[in-house]
């Protein structure tokens, strides 16, 4: 049964994806899927690879190594058919469906039975997200959608990048568009860029967050979760 106040509107919950929900990033997994069935050239790892030595050496951060590895999907998609990257997305997806969160994906689970309109958002590629997403259960989601040619072959180029840049803007697009009520919202993001969103949520969930949004978090009483092995803990308002 949906989830509805009074006046009949749905109630929405908001989930970021890479490292909320995913225990990876889509983006990274699936240009590895791509060097590894040889549609982009092993040399590419270079690229990003030292970003990644800095960041697993806590000389650099981790956005520096995923902007790294952006550059390169955008550099190498062009010409690549769209089947090509599908067929690569859904072996992301099978390969690696079950490395999920387990606090994030029994709340997913809790708030669907509870008839909540689940919206996923992510800078991951929108088709893959499209495939992990499905599987999950999520209404409605949005991710960079990547421009494709008349001969069905990617640009290179992301159309209405400002879009989905702007998280707040997306959630209450949503809001208006779909018949929804912050009423009772949910949200859980791990970055800082999710503080926008999570400011318009009535319960906002700072799931392994980053130093920037742990600080903001504390500062407005939000909730913090860590999730390490196999342990959740939770520390909530007031604390």
């Amino acid at each position: 049964m949906e989830k509805e106040d009074i006046k009949g509107l749905r109630k929405v919950a908001i989930f970021d994806i890479d490292g909320t929900i995913f225990r990876s990033s889509l983006l990274i997994e699936l240009v590895e899927v791509l060097i590894e069935k040889e549609i982009f050239p092993v040399s590419v790892r270079a690229d990003y690879n030292r970003e990644k030595v800095r960041w697993l050496d806590r000389e650099g951060d981790y956005e520096s190594y995923i902007m790294a590895v952006v550059g390169v999907f955008i550099k190498h998609i062009k010409g690549v058919h769209y089947d090509a990257f599908t067929e690569a997305a859904q072996m992301v997806v099978d390969r690696y469906r079950n490395r999920t969160y387990v606090f994030t994906k029994e709340l997913i689970s809790a708030l669907k039975k509870d008839g909540y309109y689940l919206l996923a958002i992510s800078h991951s590629p929108k088709g893959i997200l499209d495939l992990f997403c499905k599987e999950l259960g999520f209404d409605k989601v949005y991710g960079k959608f990547y421009e494709l040619g008349p001969t069905d072959c990617f640009t290179g180029r992301v159309e209405d990048e400002h879009v989905i840049a702007n998280k707040a803007a997306v959630l209450r697009r949503a809001v208006g568009k779909d018949g929804l009520t912050l009423e009772d919202s949910v949200g859980v993001g791990d970055t800082e860029s999710d503080i926008a969103f999570l400011e318009l949520v009535e319960r906002p969930i700072c799931f392994n967050p980053n130093l920037k949004l742990y600080k903001h978090a504390k500062r407005n009483g939000w909730e913090v979760v860590v999730e390490r092995k196999d342990v959740v803990y939770e520390l909530n308002k007031g604390e």
